[in-house]
């Protein structure tokens, strides 16, 4: 175990950690307009595998995490569905990269959470999750994907074709 960390949580923390990882590159990816089709199993897999398993830590109340979760699940089958039974074809092509770029930002909303209550200096500096810096840093991720999920749908309207 890592600092008193159970193999589970362990296990889960990887998971998620990849699958921000790989979804860097499915969204990279679609900025410049090719599928990435290893890395987009990867991604979606273990966004699943973060967002299920999340369920399974002890809890007494459903707490925002949960609602994040569920969330998650319901937009990544939207994504799986668009990739995988419609190929990316006419409007699923758009619902894909949507869908994909707010799970990963749901990942990534999760990552800050937990960055501010694990790290001292930055849970210092926003121990409750109510203050200006925790607030700030948030609307910026926001904005931040909002803007990649615009120019991801943008950009990959089309595929560049394969060089053989």
């Amino acid at each position: 175990m890592i600092h008193g960390m159970s193999t589970f949580t362990i296990m889960h923390v990887l998971l998620s950690l990849i699958g921000i990882l790989s979804g860097f590159v499915v969204v990279f990816g679609m900025l410049v307009a090719k599928r990435l089709d290893g890395w987009t199993a990867v991604f979606l897999a273990t966004t699943v595998a973060t967002s299920l398993t999340g369920f399974f830590f002890p809890f007494h109340k459903f707490l925002p995490s949960h609602a994040l979760g569920v969330i998650s699940l319901v937009v990544l089958p939207v994504a799986i569905f668009a990739r995988y039974r419609r190929h990316l074809a006419g409007h699923w092509r758009g619902a894909y990269v949507i869908t994909s770029v707010m799970a990963l930002y749901l990942n990534v909303f999760v990552l800050v959470v937990q960055l501010f209550r694990k790290v001292p200096a930055l849970n210092a500096m926003a121990p409750t999750q109510t203050e200006p810096p925790f607030k700030v840093t948030q609307l910026v991720v926001l904005v931040l994907f909002v803007m990649l999920g615009i120019f991801a749908t943008i950009r990959f309207r089309h595929e560049r074709p394969r060089v053989v």
